[in-house]
């Protein structure tokens, strides 16, 4: 039995239904005729598919977002094969944009929420979601790892817009992780004057900065060794630091530079603070080492 969503108040969409499911005999009605007033979303499903049931949802969330921008109509494979079948629907899930009458876009699989949005916002001719769009899906690549879709995300936004300081923070970023410093230093000088200061790109040059210093730190495990045999060893144990920071050990590099700061503050003209607070620079404002870390050091300067 279909089932009907219904919007309330979608701009742009008086008295239609931005989600609903149709069929062959009413394809023409609900999609094609239809996308000649507003963009028409068609999701190809069917019940056994998973990866339309984590599909869809997104997709009639992102719809619903758009406030009547968009329509969104479901069609099951099994019950309707008629027309997935004139189209060379092979696999599902499979979604198509129609607009004016005739399918124009259209993408294969479950992605992530933030592609789907960047995907209605090109359709609508939305830059400005089109980009922030980009950008979350960007910085969730980047912190899932996936750096060359996370580049890819970061350079396709620069393209759009050549003064965005966060975009070129990111694409220096993913630069500096694959050990190009250098093309990372060329990103960040393209980042306009009024903008260097900003907290991305603030943290990107810090980033580049301690990746140089860690260069020269030394290997862990022979730092940990220097300081098992002398603990008082402040130069061994801030380069270990360094050395933590470039294996992704967070926590670590913290307690060692504190260890410092509790031990012998004026090491190297109070080196260990200072190299804490660039730190918190490179690993951002919300990050939860940042956030503990800054609480740890205000307890040890005050206490």
């Amino acid at each position: 039995m279909d089932t009907t969503i219904l919007s309330q108040g979608a701009a742009g969409a008086a008295g239609a239904d931005l989600i609903k499911n149709t069929s062959t005999k009413d394809f023409m009605r609900d999609v094609i005729d239809a996308s000649r007033e507003v963009p028409v979303l068609v999701d190809f499903w069917a019940p056994w598919c998973g990866p339309c049931r984590q599909l869809t949802p997104i997709m009639e969330k992102a719809v619903r977002a758009a406030k009547g921008a968009v329509k969104l109509v479901k069609l099951n494979i099994d019950e309707h094969p008629q027309i997935p079948g004139q189209m060379g629907v092979q696999s599902i899930p499979a979604v198509f944009a129609f607009q004016d009458g005739r399918p124009v876009d259209g993408f294969m699989g479950a992605l992530p929420e933030a592609r789907i949005k960047a995907f209605i916002a090109r359709l609508i001719g939305d830059e400005t979601a089109d980009t922030a769009a980009t950008m979350e899906t960007a910085e969730a690549a980047f912190d899932a790892g996936d750096v060359n879709t996370a580049a890819q995300d970061f350079a396709e936004a620069l393209q759009k817009d050549a003064e965005n300081a966060r975009a070129a923070a990111g694409l220096a970023k993913c630069y500096i992780k694959i050990g190009d410093l250098a093309r990372a230093e060329q990103t960040l000088a393209l980042v306009p004057p009024a903008k260097a200061d900003s907290a991305p790109v603030v943290s990107a040059r810090a980033s580049l900065e301690l990746t140089r210093k860690a260069a020269n730190a030394g290997d862990v495990e022979t730092l940990r060794a220097k300081l098992a045999a002398t603990p008082s060893d402040s130069q061994s144990r801030f380069d270990l630091a360094l050395a933590l920071n470039a294996r992704g050990d967070r926590q670590g590099t913290l307690d060692e530079l504190l260890t410092i700061i509790r031990k012998d503050r004026a090491f190297n003209d109070d080196a260990a603070r200072k190299q804490l607070l660039q730190l918190f620079d490179a690993w951002g404002v919300n990050d939860p080492t940042t956030i503990s870390g800054r609480q740890k050091l205000s307890s040890l300067l005050f206490a």
